[in-house]
């Protein structure tokens, strides 16, 4: 039974239909549509009762959270190094990609709702400028971490890079000036500009 993935791309499902392409996994997907409602529906419900996308199905093992699922299924079907074999690296793995969601999530988000998704009259300028104040102190913790090294865990693109880079992703459309943070703009350069990262985002 092939991988089942529910969400729609422009949704956090983003993060894992790129780990499936980077995996190369055979997965079905069905584009649960949060804007439309269909995360609501008694079907979605039964698989994820907080209502929200990702989940997957995997053989029947029903997981959601998008990170939690990205750390699954790279341990299942990593190879190459892709998920760290040794402890003190999977460590660092959960931690970038935590780190990530409670450091630098809300604000990038807060600004790309603004911009892309609210209705002129409906958008909260004081907000916007909050989250960009807040986000020079996290970056500045994630430059320094990558100095001197292509990646987060050293040489090899892994696990902790693709969560973390799924995140990072939305500060391209809200055009956020790296120049202040050069290893974090090259390191980001080198995450989207991968294969799998490109073919899930022409996901629909």
């Amino acid at each position: 039974m092939a991988l089942k993935i529910h969400g729609v791309a422009r949704s956090r499902a983003f993060r894992t239909l790129w780990m499936a392409k980077e995996l190369g996994l055979d997965y079905e997907h069905f584009k649960v549509d949060f804007a439309t409602g269909e995360t609501r529906t008694p079907a979605h419900l039964a698989l994820n009762p907080n209502g929200h996308v990702p989940v997957i199905d995997d053989d029947g093992f029903i997981l959601w959270e998008s990170m939690a699922i990205n750390l699954y299924l790279a341990k299942k079907y990593g190879r190459d190094g892709f998920y760290p074999a040794r402890l003190i690296d999977e460590a660092r793995a959960w931690q970038w990609s935590f780190w990530g969601m409670t450091e630098v999530e809300k604000p990038l988000l807060t600004i790309l709702i603004d911009q892309f998704m609210t209705a002129p009259d409906k958008r909260k300028p004081e907000a916007v400028a909050e989250a960009q104040k807040s986000l020079p102190k996290p970056f500045g913790v994630l430059n320094s971490a990558l100095q001197g090294r292509e990646y987060l865990l050293g040489s090899t693109f892994t696990v902790a890079d693709l969560n973390l880079a799924s995140i990072m992703s939305w500060s391209r459309p809200i055009k956020y000036d790296f120049a202040p943070f050069p290893n974090i703009a090259a390191w980001l350069d080198r995450c989207l500009s991968r294969p799998a990262y490109k073919a899930a985002r022409a996901t629909k």
